[in-house]
C-alpha cells in the first residue's frame, strides 16, 4: 500500500494517512479482510514517527474502518462497503461533507462543477468496487 502525504499541508498527518486508507478501500486498492503494513513499518516507509500511524490506525479502528489484534495486525474490516450497524456508528460523513461544499460555494466554484466531481469521483469508487467483485467470482 503506497500512501502519498502531504508534509506541508495543514490536514496532521495522522488523518491524511486515515484519508489515504478509506479512499484505497473505496477504490479498491484495499479490500475486506486484507492487511494493512505494521505501525512500525508504515511509520519506517514514510519516515514518519509510529505514534503518528497508531493515531490514524486508532481512529480507523474506532470508526470500525479496520480491526487490529495482536496476532494478526491491523487488517480492513470484513465487513466494510456494507451497512453493518458497527460501520454506521462513525456515520459522520454528512457533516463532513456540508462543511466540505461549503467551502466550494464560498470560493465560487460552480455548482455543476462540484457536482460533476462528485458524480466522478463516486464512479471511480464504484469501478474500484466492481473491479473487485469481478475477480472474486
Amino acid at each position: 500500500m503506497q500512501l502519498l502525504l502531504d508534509l506541508d499541508s495543514e490536514v496532521p498527518i495522522y488523518q491524511q494517512i486515515r484519508d489515504r486508507v478509506v479512499e484505497a478501500i473505496a477504490d479498491g486498492t484495499l479490500k475486506p479482510g486484507e492487511s494493512l503494513p505494521s505501525t512500525r513499518q508504515c511509520a519506517v516507509d514514510l519516515a514518519i514517527n509510529f505514534h503518528t500511524v497508531n493515531k490514524a490506525y486508532d481512529l480507523l479502528r474506532r470508526e470500525g474502518i479496520i480491526r487490529i489484534n495482536r496476532k494478526s495486525g491491523a487488517v480492513v474490516h470484513p465487513d466494510v462497503g456494507r451497512p453493518t450497524p458497527e460501520l454506521r456508528a462513525g456515520d459522520d460523513w454528512r457533516p463532513r461533507l456540508r462543511v466540505l461544499l461549503a467551502e466550494a460555494v464560498v470560493r465560487g466554484v460552480p455548482e455543476a462543477e462540484v457536482a460533476a466531481y462528485v458524480r466522478s469521483a463516486l464512479d471511480g469508487f464504484a469501478l474500484g468496487r466492481a473491479g473487485e467483485e469481478e475477480g472474486s467470482g
